[in-house]
């Protein structure tokens, strides 16, 4: 989900202007320039504890500090990572897990079972699924040392795909008496047993992160290198985030090798960057980013299920993508429905409402059929940031189209951001529509999809109430396999098709820069294990 934080498609002025960065460098002594590899993230990390924020730029700090139980391969399947392995016995209802050995926290001490049920607890007051998990656990208890016990009311066949999800907040384990921390409140330490050290004393807030190889990291000796499962080798001494605000900046320090790695280029520089030979350009998350019309269920108009299904015959997908990334069909899809296109979710069921022919005329009609009386519609813009507002202009020009009375309202991201936290009236300071993106990984099921709730005050912005949404979801969680799982999910669709939380805009593909001499880059996210470096 975007955030004040994460800018993904930033101005830049071309690289034409470009000149070396000449960036300042820490006092330290430099490693060898084949064992630092520099990386520019997508912003700053203003906070570092990834439980206590869904910033994507906070979970990819978080993967290189802390570890997991479990890790996700790329076909979505849950792999044992700090646990050797498991046993689930009396029916489902009592799981064991028996950590690998030889397992180190930074500061020297063992990793024990203790920690892990700590940090288990502290993730799970912050996560759906962990919530959910929780409701369905009779105790969780660490019998010795490098054993974790659930007991469990009811089987609950989600429990090693919770416990490896790379979605936030992930189940990152700490050391007991971080993981003992308020879950409100943000962990004063940063002491991982991840495949790298946080260097504290390097740290140059808004310019530079940095951090260094842990010696004592044992990675698995089995399994294969997908995402965050398999082995996590480490070939870098040091990895260095420079933090390079302007666009233009960054692909100049990208193209004459200041930078090895550039998380997230702007679409206006991508075309130049691809004519770079000692560049390559991939799409690394095949998840894509999906973008929503977010309703607030709260006041009319959108509080009418009715004239909000009437809006979907209005949605071209292909004109908000385009609005968003170019015409360039192999950076974006339409056709998405409430789960990301191919993901093991994604169904057609209901899409006629997206793909059937559009008739703005039918939808002023049903719209009045619908109760539909002229009310404003109060849409939020976020002027400074290019993506969404790219979504709200195409929006504007659809309900314009549908005969909506609009008032649109272009501000900056934060203050979007605060508004939509309000529950007032639209008239009285609050609102009816706004746009934002979501990773595919954030939506690729209903444990995880957090506007897909339909728990009404307590939901995500907009609060709708969907009750059969709700059951359904309580049913997913409980669905003994795929098969069923992808039965519970066809019904939560059909059943979003008539409840409609938010309109589904299209699913884009933001792209990865990274010197030719880097290998091993991985797909999903920045992570740096297995990554080489020749020059």
């Amino acid at each position: 989900m975007p955030t004040d934080r994460r800018r993904f498609l930033a101005g830049g002025a071309g690289l034409a202007l470009a000149a070396p960065l000449g960036l300042s460098r820490p006092a330290l002594a430099q490693t060898a320039g084949a064992r630092v590899l520099k990386f520019i993230p997508q912003s700053d990390i203003t906070v570092t504890d990834p439980i206590i924020t869904t910033a994507y730029v906070t979970r990819n700090h978080g993967f290189a500090v802390f570890d997991t139980l479990y890790g996700f391969d790329e076909d979505f399947n849950a792999q044992p990572q700090m646990a050797e392995g498991h046993t689930v016995e009396e029916d489902g209802k009592r799981v064991t897990i028996r950590l690998r050995e030889g397992l180190k926290w930074h500061d020297g001490a063992p990793v024990l079972a203790k920690d892990c049920v700590a940090s288990i607890r502290r993730w799970a007051a912050r996560d759906a699924i962990g919530q959910a998990l929780m409701v369905r656990t009779d105790a969780l208890e660490a019998p010795d040392d490098r054993t974790i016990l659930f007991r469990l009311k009811q089987p609950f066949p989600m429990l090693f795909s919770a416990l490896g999800k790379p979605s936030t907040p992930v189940c990152f384990m700490m050391p007991e008496r971080m993981a003992k921390t308020d879950p409100a409140q943000p962990v004063r330490e940063m002491i991982g047993s991840g495949p790298f050290r946080w260097k504290a004393d390097e740290r140059v807030a808004g310019s530079l992160a940095v951090y260094e190889k842990f010696a004592d990291y044992v990675p698995r000796a089995d399994g294969t290198v997908s995402w965050t499962a398999g082995p996590k080798r480490v070939h870098l001494d040091r990895v260095e985030w420079h933090v390079i605000p302007d666009a233009s900046t960054a692909a100049a320090a990208l193209s004459n090798g200041e930078m090895d790695w550039w998380e997230q280029p702007t679409a206006d520089l991508q075309p130049q960057l691809r004519r770079n030979r000692n560049v390559v350009m991939e799409i690394p998350d095949p998840t894509g980013l999906c973008a929503i019309a977010r309703f607030n269920h709260l006041h009319p108009p959108f509080n009418n299920p009715a004239i909000r299904r009437a809006l979907l015959g209005g949605v071209v997908q292909g004109d908000y993508m385009t609005a968003v990334i170019g015409t360039d069909r192999s950076l974006w899809k339409d056709g998405n429905g409430f789960f990301p296109p191919g993901t093991p979710l994604a169904s057609d069921v209901g899409m006629e409402a997206l793909t059937s022919p559009r008739d703005f005329e039918k939808v002023k009609r049903d719209l009045a059929a619908a109760g539909y009386k002229g009310e404003k519609v109060v849409l939020m813009a976020a002027s400074d940031f290019p993506s969404l507002n790219a979504l709200a202009q195409v929006g504007h020009d659809m309900l314009t189209k549908c005969g909506m009375n609009v008032e649109f309202v272009s501000a900056d991201w934060g203050t979007v951001v605060q508004r939509r936290a309000s529950k007032e009236a639209p008239e009285k300071g609050g609102w009816s529509l706004f746009f934002t993106f979501f990773a595919g990984l954030d939506m690729i099921n209903p444990g995880v999809n957090q506007p897909l709730r339909g728990n009404g005050q307590n939901a995500w912005f907009g609060w709708p109430t969907m009750p059969k949404v709700e059951e359904l979801r309580n049913a997913w969680f409980d669905a003994p396999d795929l098969e069923n799982q992808q039965k519970v999910a066809r019904d939560i669709q059909a059943e979003a098709f008539r409840e409609v939380p938010y309109l589904p805009l299209g699913q884009y593909f933001q792209a990865t820069a990274y010197r030719r001499g880097l290998s091993g880059v991985p797909k999903g996210f920045p992570m740096f294990w297995n990554v080489q470096k020749t020059t």
